[in-house]
C-alpha cells in the first residue's frame, strides 16, 4: 500500500503474521504513520524468518504495541531513517547473532525507543550506529546473548539520552558488558539500574558525557571488571560521573587505555558524590595521563578509594579530596540532618527518646518520590517494598519495622513509636544509645528507587534499670 502522512496500519491483536513488515513510505512531522494494534486480546505478534520490521529512508513514523518474536533477523532495523518512535513493543528471542541485535538503527537522525521489552536476544539488545539524536526511555533489556553481545551499544553519535532504562545481564551468555558508548557526543545516562555483565558501562572516547544516579552492581566476570570505563579508543573530554549507586564488583570508575595508546587525552574527569561499596578492587583507578577531581564521594570500609599510578600523583593533575569511609553504605545515605521526632502518646516514655532524620531521600530518580517518605512519597500501585526486612511491605499510611533491639512505628505525620524489647537490651558499652538501620524501595511497576534511613534511640539506663 502507498501509505501517506497520518495513516495508521492496525494489526489485530491475537493474531500472528508471518512476513516481514516492510516500511517504505514516511509520515510527516505533524501527521506521522503509525504502525500498531486494535482490537481486545494479546498484542499482535510479528513472526518472520527475515526482520520483524524494515525500512530504508523512512521518516515520521510511530511504531507501537506489537509483539516481535523469533524473528530470522533484528526485530526492527532501520537505515537512514528519521523521526521514529518506538513505544510499548516486546521483543523476544530476535535479532543476528553479530553485532546488530534486536533493534538497531544506523545513519539515522532522531529515534526515540521507549517503554519497550527486550528480552534473549541473539545479539545486542539495542545496537545503535551514527545517530543524531538518540532517546531510550524507560525501557527493560533483559539477557542478550553470544559472543559480542551487550544490552545496549551505541557508536559514534551524539545528543543521547539514556533514562530510567532496567538493563540486566546477569543471566546473558556473553562475555560482554551491559552498555557500550563509543565515541558519544553530548551524552546523558541517568537514571538507569544495569545489573551483570563483564562490565557495566564502558563510555570510550567521548565529549561531554554525563554518568549520574545510576545504579550498577554485579560486573565481576573479570579481574578487571569495572562500572564505568573510560580513556580507551580515543579522547574522552568532560566527563562528569555523579550520583551513581556502584556496588557488588571489581573496579568502581577506571581511566585507563592500552598501552600502544599513550596519544590519547582523558581530560576534564570529574568522580564525584558516589557511593561504592562491595567492591574487590579500588572505587577509583587512573593508570594513564588523566586530568580530573575524585572528591565527595562515600566509600564504605573494605573497598579500597584509589588506586592511581605515581606518576600521576606526581603530575597532581588528578586531585582527591573529601572523601568518606563509612562501615555501612545504608547508614551513611541517610541524611545528616537530625531534628527530634514527636512522640506519640502510646510510646510516651521519657527513658526512650527517639531521633532521626526525616527520611530524606538522597538518592533519588523521580521527582514524584522526594522529600518525607510519609509526607509525598507514593507509588502507582500504592505500596513501599522494603529491602532488608524481606516481604514486609509499607502502606501508604505508615510503616512498621522490626530492628535489632525493638519495634519501630512510623505513622503518617511521621511520629515515631519504639517499643524496646528488654531481653535484646545493650551493654552499658553502647553509650546509652542503639541505632536501627534500614533501607526501602519504591516500586511502581515501571521504575525502581531505593533508600536508606537510619533511627537512632537514645536509652537512659539509670530510668530503665530502676
Amino acid at each position: 500500500m502507498a501509505l501517506k502522512p497520518g495513516d495508521s496500519v492496525l494489526l489485530a491483536k491475537g493474531s500472528v503474521f508471518n512476513e516481514q513488515f516492510d516500511i517504505k513510505y514516511s509520515g510527516s512531522a505533524s501527521a506521522p504513520i503509525k504502525i500498531g494494534s486494535y482490537g481486545t486480546g494479546a498484542a499482535p505478534v510479528i513472526h518472520s524468518g527475515g526482520d520483524g520490521i524494515h525500512s530504508l529512508y523512512a521518516s515520521n513514523i510511530v511504531i507501537e504495541n506489537l509483539k516481535i518474536t523469533n524473528s530470522g533477523g533484528s526485530a526492527i532495523s532501520g537505515g537512514s531513517v528519521s523521526n521514529w518512535a518506538v513505544r510499548h513493543v516486546e521483543v523476544d528471542k530476535a535479532g543476528l547473532s553479530g553485532e546488530t541485535g534486536a533493534m538497531n538503527f544506523r545513519n539515522s537522525k532522531n529515534i526515540t525507543i521507549e517503554s519497550s521489552k527486550i528480552s534473549d536476544a541473539k545479539g545486542d539488545g539495542i545496537w545503535i550506529d551514527k545517530v543524531e539524536g538518540l532517546k531510550l526511555l524507560n525501557n527493560t533489556v533483559t539477557n542478550s546473548h553470544g559472543a559480542k553481545a551487550d544490552a545496549v551499544q551505541v557508536n559514534d553519535s551524539s545528543n543521547i539520552l539514556i533514562q530510567g532504562n532496567h538493563l540486566d545481564q546477569t543471566q546473558a551468555d556473553s562475555p560482554k558488558g551491559v552498555l557500550v558508548l563509543i565515541r558519544p557526543v553530548n551524552a546523558v545516562v541517568e537514571d538507569n539500574t544495569l545489573s551483570g555483565g563483564g562490565f557495566g558501562i564502558s563510555a570510550q572516547a567521548g565529549k561531554n558525557v554525563a554518568i549520574r544516579d545510576n545504579d550498577i552492581s554485579g560486573f565481576h566476570g573479570y579481574n578487571w571488571s569495572f562500572a564505568v570505563g573510560l580513556g580507551d579508543d580515543g579522547n574522552a573530554r568532560d566527563y562528569d560521573i555523579a550520583g551513581n549507586h556502584i556496588h557488588d564488583g571489581a573496579w568502581g570508575v577506571v581511566i585507563t587505555a592500552p598501552a600502544d595508546a599513550s596519544s590519547y587525552t582523558r581530560t576534564n574527569i570529574k568522580v564525584h558524590d558516589n557511593v561504592f561499596d562491595d567492591l574487590s578492587q579500588s572505587a577509583l583507578k587512573v593508570d594513564r595521563p588523566a586530568s580530573g577531581s575524585f572528591s565527595n564521594n562515600t566509600i564504605e570500609s573494605g573497598t579500597n578509594a584509589t588506586s592511581i599510578s605515581p606518576s600521576i600523583v606526581d603530575a597532581h593533575t588528578f586531585t582527591v579530596s573529601n572523601n568518606h569511609t563509612v562501615a555501612n553504605v545504608e547508614t551513611a545515605l541517610a541524611s545528616p540532618v537530625v531534628t527530634t521526632a514527636a512522640v506519640t502518646e502510646e510510646s510516651a516514655d521519657p527513658a526512650v527518646v527517639a531521633v532521626h532524620d526525616n527520611l530524606k531521600i538522597l538518592t533519588d530518580t523521580g521527582d514524584a518520590h522526594r522529600g518525607n517518605l510519609l509526607e509525598n512519597d507514593s507509588s502507582d500501585n500504592g505500596t513501599l517494598v522494603l529491602r532488608r526486612f524481606g516481604n514486609e511491605s509499607v502502606g501508604k499510611d505508615g510503616l512498621t519495622l522490626t530492628g535489632d533491639y525493638g519495634v519501630i512505628h512510623v505513622d503518617r505525620d511521621g511520629n515515631y513509636a519504639y517499643t524496646l524489647d528488654e531481653t535484646k537490651l545493650p551493654d552499658h558499652d553502647h553509650d546509652g544509645h542503639v541505632s536501627e538501620t534500614f533501607s526501602y524501595g519504591i516500586d511502581d511497576g515501571n521504575s525502581y528507587h531505593s533508600d536508606g534511613d537510619t533511627l537512632t534511640v537514645y536509652l537512659h539506663m539509670d530510668s530503665l534499670l530502676s
